[in-house]
């Protein structure tokens, strides 16, 4: 069947305006993972021409005893990350989805978002201060004495997490507000004419209805977890005695640090491997749980 001259200045229009992402995409993902893939074969420290080796890099990436460093404390954050994030974040969105001015509410949230990581550091950074940080202060009000929560091995770690937790929640309340904004008031108000009360309206009504959001922060919050640079970095450079050496410093210090770019390239590849196959996971259990029809 011929086009029309309209669909055929629509399809043109459409291809405009998302060559930008598809480009950005093609630069900035597709081509710097097959350049990974291909440069983790190679030993090269940036300089001179590169030696191929084969699968020596990956063979001594697993023997690093830094990389099991980095993959637990990865994945310790994530699993504590996640859901303390997602969980406060649909808290905070029920409680503003009720209240009024909720575009102002949104906008102060997710300011974090807008501002650079290097600030949220250095704010966070004067929080966490020993002798003279606000929590500190805070503490010793009430009689509580403070600690060095960035230095002390056994609060490092904590402390980064509830950092990354303000930073990322503004940016999954909007999500989750989002899709609260689409639940149907019949849905809730048959609901209730039949006698169920807020915990059965929200365990059987608007959990369900807003499962497909819930996937979407679940999904990109874990993906950011594993991908967490700035906050370890910034606030610790992964110590104390690398309690916060996550998998991307790992790949910044071979790779800056130690002029191993090969190296660098398949810790790369194998961060790059767990979160597809956690990804994978997650969609395939989606199906059990998530619901797209109304």
């Amino acid at each position: 069947m011929k086009k029309s001259k309209l669909e055929k200045s629509r399809n043109r229009w459409g291809i405009v305006f998302i060559l930008p992402q598809l480009i950005s995409l093609v630069c900035l993902g597709i081509v710097p993972i097959m350049i990974a893939f291909v440069l983790s074969f190679f030993e090269w420290n940036g300089f001179g021409s590169p030696s191929y080796v084969g699968f020596a890099n990956f063979q001594e990436v697993f023997l690093d005893p830094d990389t099991m460093i980095a993959v637990k404390n990865t994945f310790v954050y994530a699993v504590i990350y996640v859901p303390c994030s997602i969980v406060l974040a649909l808290g905070l969105a029920l409680l503003l989805n009720k209240a009024w001015g909720k575009m102002f509410y949104r906008a102060v949230f997710f300011l974090p978002q807008i501002v650079t990581s290097v600030a949220i550091a250095v704010v966070w950074s004067w929080i966490y201060q020993p002798q003279f940080g606000i929590l500190n202060m805070i503490l010793k009000t009430f009689g509580f004495e403070g600690k060095e929560w960035l230095r002390n091995p056994a609060t490092a770690m904590g402390a980064v997490i509830v950092m990354s937790i303000w930073w990322g929640l503004g940016y999954n309340v909007v999500l989750f507000l989002a899709g609260l904004q689409n639940v149907a008031q019949t849905y809730v108000d048959a609901a209730r004419i039949d006698g169920a009360n807020e915990k059965d309206v929200f365990f059987h009504i608007t959990v369900p209805l807003i499962s497909p959001t819930t996937l979407l922060v679940t999904v990109t919050t874990m993906i950011n977890a594993f991908q967490v640079f700035d906050q370890m970095f910034l606030l610790t450079s992964g110590g104390p005695a690398k309690k916060t050496y996550t998998l991307a410093i790992h790949i910044y210090q071979t790779a800056f640090g130690e002029y191993e770019l090969g190296k660098a390239s398949a810790i790369a590849l194998i961060m790059f491997a767990i979160v597809v196959v956690i990804s994978v996971v997650q969609f395939k259990l989606s199906d059990r749980w998530v619901h797209y029809g109304e």
